[in-house]
């Protein structure tokens, strides 16, 4: 009985423990900048068939459910990703999963050349330079992780980072613990002041 409720609060605290850091990681490196204009930037996973898989369908979902209500109208969502293991490149794999599973109408744009994540940041800048507001979607790890590499190259940009919707409490809650052990490995290379949490 002992070893059950120990391994029952072990589960638990390992539960509280990835939810709380993935939180923390969707709050680093963003601000409160208001405008009309906004980009929501979607970031893309390895996708090795002509479909969006699991990982990029939770992303489009993300980015989608982070356009601001009042400011529909003028959000560009930006896919970002190249061809990594199929003919089809993640930017595009992600645009029609966005248009033809969740009827969205608005404004795309496609980045298709990149193959990392630095070279996401680097080939979306020009994409951003007349936004108000920058939101990136993608895993709150690696959302942080291109945030920082932004911040790095054009910290005038990341002045206009707001927070995406890519943190929900209750959403991946099993997986949550090793997301967070991936996402402390993604983000070893990143400094103090980078991983510095906005409330």
């Amino acid at each position: 009985m002992r070893r059950k409720t120990g391994l029952a609060i072990a589960g638990a605290a390992a539960l509280a423990w990835g939810d709380w850091l993935n939180w923390r990681w969707s709050r680093a490196l963003v601000g409160n900048r208001g405008g009309a204009a906004e980009a929501v930037v979607v970031l893309g996973y390895r996708n090795p068939q002509a479909t969006a898989n699991f990982i990029n369908r939770w992303r489009v979902h993300a980015g989608i459910r982070s356009i601001a209500a009042d400011s529909a109208h003028s959000t560009r969502v930006i896919f970002s990703g190249g061809a990594i293991s199929s003919a089809a490149t993640e930017a595009q794999v992600m645009a029609d999963y966005a248009k033809s599973a969740l009827n969205f109408d608005g404004t795309v744009l496609l980045e298709d050349q990149s193959a990392t994540t630095w070279e996401n940041v680097t080939n979306v800048i020009p994409l951003l330079e007349d936004v108000d507001r920058i939101k990136i979607a993608s895993q709150p790890a690696h959302a942080l992780k291109a945030r920082a590499y932004l911040r790095r190259q054009r910290p005038d940009l990341a002045e206009k980072l707001v927070r995406a919707n890519d943190y929900r409490l209750g959403e991946w809650t099993v997986l949550k613990p090793l997301l967070a052990l991936h996402g402390l490995w993604t983000l070893r290379g990143l400094t103090a002041d980078e991983r510095k949490v906005s409330l």
